[in-house]
C-alpha cells in the first residue's frame, strides 16, 4: 500500500515507522531539521517493545512531490488539521483514504469540510510517544493501538484492508462498531487527563495518587460523559471508571502532549480538548464547571494555546 504520513511527530513517526518496517511503501511529510535527519540518518524509534531504525527513509516537505496515495495517515496536532487538509490535496486521488489519528473529536469533520466525505474515515490511536530530537521518536507508554471505522459505521473493504495492514505490522488494530463512541471514549480520557495535568503541572503518578487532583480528574471525566450523552453519543456506563483505570495504568512520569506543549510555551491542543468541551457544552446547555475553570486558568497563563 502506498502511504503518506502527514506529520511525522510522536504519533505519525511511530506508526509510520512500524508500517515502513513491515514493508509498506511509506513517505513521511516533514520539515526543517526533522526532515533533514530523516533523509540523512533515517528514523530512529525507541520503544517499550524494542528499539528499531528505518533507513533509508522516503520523506519530503512537499505533498505535490508524492502524488496520489492509497492512504494518508494524518499525524499532525489537532489544531493543525485544517491547514494540513488543504496541503494534502495533491495526494488525494479517486481511491485515496484519509485516516486521522488526532486527539479530540473535530478532525473527521474538518477533513470532510476540506476534502469531501468520500476519502475520510474515522480513527484514533492509543500511545504515549514524542519526538526526542530530529529523526528520533520515543514510545514511552501504552500498548500502541489504532481504532478505525467508516464515519457512518458501515462495513467497507478499505477499512478491512487498513486493519489488516496495521495487524501485519504488529500494531493492535480494531474496527469500531461505532466510531463516534470510540472517539468520545478517548476524548473523555484525554481531555480530562490533559487539562488536569496541564493545570497541576504534574505527571500521571502524582495526579492519580493525590486525592484532590484525582477527584478533579474524575469530575472532569464525568462532565465529558454527560456532554456525550446530551449529544446522543451513547458511551457505556462504565466509561469514567475505565478512563480512570487507564490513568492508573500509565507510567508514573507520563504526561500528555498538550501538557508538555503548554509547559514549554508552544502552541497546544487546548482549544481542541478543554476548549472543545467548553464550546460544545455551551451549545448543548450542559454545565461543565470543572472544564470551564481549567480552560480559564490555562488561558490566563498566557501560553500560545490554540
Amino acid at each position: 500500500m502506498r502511504i503518506a504520513v502527514f506529520g511525522t511527530g510522536g504519533v505519525g513517526g511511530y506508526f509510520g515507522a512500524r508500517l515502513a518496517r513491515a514493508g509498506e511503501d511509506v513517505t513521511f511529510i516533514a520539515r526543517g531539521e526533522h526532515l533533514q535527519a530523516l533523509l540523512t540518518s533515517g528514523l530512529k524509534v525507541d520503544s517499550l517493545d524494542g528499539n528499531f531504525e528505518i533507513r533509508p527513509v522516503k520523506a519530503t516537505a512537499e505533498p505535490a512531490e508524492v502524488s496520489s496515495v492509497d492512504l494518508v495517515v494524518v499525524g499532525v496536532k489537532a489544531w493543525q488539521v485544517p491547514d494540513a487538509a488543504s496541503a494534502m490535496r495533491p495526494m488525494i486521488g479517486p481511491g485515496s483514504t484519509v485516516l486521522p489519528l488526532q486527539n479530540g473529536v473535530d478532525a473527521p469533520s474538518q477533513l470532510v469540510a476540506a476534502l469531501g466525505s468520500e476519502p475520510v474515515i474515522g480513527g484514533l490511536c492509543k500511545i504515549v510517544s514524542f519526538v526526542v530530537g530530529p529523526g528520533h521518536i520515543r514510545h514511552a507508554g501504552f500498548e500502541p493501538s489504532v481504532v478505525l471505522g467508516e464515519l457512518d459505521n458501515s462495513s467497507s473493504e478499505r477499512v478491512e484492508r487498513i486493519y489488516e495492514m496495521f495487524t501485519r505490522a504488529g500494531v493492535k488494530a480494531t474496527i469500531a462498531s461505532d466510531i463516534q463512541v470510540a472517539l468520545w471514549t478517548k476524548f473523555l480520557f484525554i481531555s480530562a487527563f490533559s487539562g488536569v495535568g496541564a493545570l497541576t503541572g504534574e505527571p500521571a503518578g502524582k495526579v492519580r495518587n493525590n486525592a484532590e487532583s484525582r477527584a478533579l480528574l474524575s469530575r472532569a471525566m464525568e462532565e465529558v460523559y454527560a456532554l456525550a450523552q446530551a449529544r446522543g453519543i451513547r458511551l457505556p456506563a462504565d466509561s469514567v471508571a475505565k478512563a480512570l483505570a487507564s490513568v492508573d495504568g500509565l507510567p508514573d512520569d507520563a504526561t500528555s502532549s498538550m501538557q508538555r506543549d503548554i509547559a514549554a510555551g508552544r502552541p497546544s491542543e487546548l482549544e481542541s480538548q478543554t476548549g472543545a468541551v467548553v464550546r460544545m457544552a455551551r451549545e448543548a446547555g450542559v454545565p461543565v464547571p470543572t472544564h470551564e475553570s481549567i480552560y480559564k486558568a490555562l488561558n490566563s497563563f498566557g501560553n500560545e494555546a490554540r
